[in-house]
């Protein structure tokens, strides 16, 4: 399905307004201290803790305990199944892969996908930041566009850009002030036009190979799946995995507004849809399902954790109940 967004999305370009971004990230992180404060208690406040190595105590098996942590001995003991438990390091590592491709400059709810991108971002610093856990960033955006050429034959179209993407990395550290310094390094990171690479994005947390600890991988996940796929099912094999995906309403299905301009964020196409014809609308919503479908289903092949975000919900409520869902999944004995 075609990326495409309504002319009369709101545009914010991200280096505009230097102090008025301070002030809004400022709103946002006191926002994120009052409603995530207390949620999370003990010695890590991350979103997917690993198991960790270090052997605890054990308790009897419950059905979805892991069944190669059996702890044989006391079971032959008790004739009873056991589990060994195991207790997490201090220190947590996380690392967030941020996509800012063009795609993300759209919305039509409460916030633009951008917003919802960024205030993400800010949320995942304040529940791993603590107890001197480091956090950091791969930042992917698109393509620059390419010079014009100085001459071009009037049959040859313009060329259209390629590569990877503009790829940033701002380094893992421990401290508020490195993670104030993170936030504000994806909030000021100008939007490119020009389709990025997310594949390459995410196998940036591949190269080069780093403790186990929690990879985040927040976008809109609008790349096709065989181009992410791989370097996401790589990841899982070292690092505990959190999909964050960003959503419009309108990506889900089109309102009957009649005559409807839409735009390629990423390659400036312009097209004219009429909305008014309920077989369009069906068949887009249809589309829409199957892509989210695939996402969904490349995602729990590699498995990683899903939380899907939207621009016209409320984001930090929809974090709030994964979080409380992923810790009473923990205390419990299963696996999600």
């Amino acid at each position: 399905m075609a990326r495409a967004a309504p002319v009369t999305a709101p545009v914010r370009p991200a280096d505009a307004g230097g102090e008025r971004n301070e002030a809004v990230l400022s709103r946002l992180q006191l926002l994120v201290t009052r409603k995530l404060d207390g949620l999370l208690e003990g010695d890590y406040a991350g979103l997917l803790p690993g198991p960790g190595s270090e052997a605890g105590e054990s308790r009897e098996y419950r059905p979805g305990d892991d069944v190669r942590r059996m702890d044989w001995p006391v079971t032959a003991r008790t004739t009873t199944p056991h589990v060994r438990r195991t207790v997490a390091d201090r220190e947590l590592e996380t690392w967030l892969a941020v996509d800012l491709s063009a795609s993300l400059d759209f919305g039509t709810g409460r916030w633009l996908k951008r917003d919802v991108v960024v205030a993400a971002t800010a949320a995942l610093t304040h529940l791993t930041v603590r107890g001197g856990n480091r956090i950091g960033a791969v930042i992917g955006t698109g393509v620059p566009p390419p010079a014009p050429p100085t001459r071009r034959w009037r049959s040859a179209p313009p060329p259209e850009p390629t590569g990877p993407g503009t790829l940033t990395r701002v380094p893992a550290r421990s401290g508020r002030r490195e993670a104030q310094a993170l936030l504000r390094a994806v909030a000021h990171t100008p939007l490119r036009p020009g389709r990025g690479d997310l594949g390459a994005l995410i196998d940036l947390l591949n190269r080069p190979p780093r403790r186990r600890g929690l990879a985040v991988v927040i976008s809109d996940f609008l790349a096709p799946p065989a181009q992410w796929g791989r370097p996401m099912r790589k990841l899982r094999v070292r690092h505990d995995v959190l999909a964050i995906e960003v959503v419009d309403p309108r990506e889900l299905e089109l309102p009957d507004v009649g005559v409807l301009p839409v735009v390629d964020p990423e390659t400036g196409e312009l097209h004219e849809v009429q909305t008014a014809d309920p077989r369009l609308r069906r068949r887009y919503a249809e589309a829409a399902a199957a892509q989210r479908g695939a996402i969904a289903t490349e995602l729990r092949a590699a498995g990683a954790g899903h939380l899907v975000l939207r621009t016209d919900r409320d984001w930090l409520l929809d974090m709030v109940r994964f979080v409380a869902a992923q810790r009473h999944a923990r205390t419990r004995g299963t696996t999600r």
